[in-house]
């Protein structure tokens, strides 16, 4: 029985080559590009929350809309 070596696969092999060429990319950029990215990570989560709260209050209004619709069918004859 022949033991196949899984990074031998050429998948593998690209996926490898791509993640170190990424972080020797990132070890050498400048490090103030990580102040970019938590400000825009801010600014992500704020848009979120303001997402959720206009989302929140337009299900809101909605629900009670819904809930304000007379279903009461009238009956005729008793």
């Amino acid at each position: 029985m022949t033991h196949l070596n899984p990074m031998a696969h050429p998948t593998a092999q690209y996926l490898v080559l791509f993640m170190s060429s990424r972080l020797e990319r990132l070890r050498r950029e400048d490090s103030s590009l990580g102040a970019s990215a938590i400000e825009l990570a801010i600014i992500t989560a704020v848009l979120a929350a303001i997402a959720i709260a206009i989302g929140t209050i337009v299900f809101n209004k909605i629900n009670n809309a819904a809930n304000n619709i007379n279903t009461n069918v009238p009956t005729f004859g008793t």
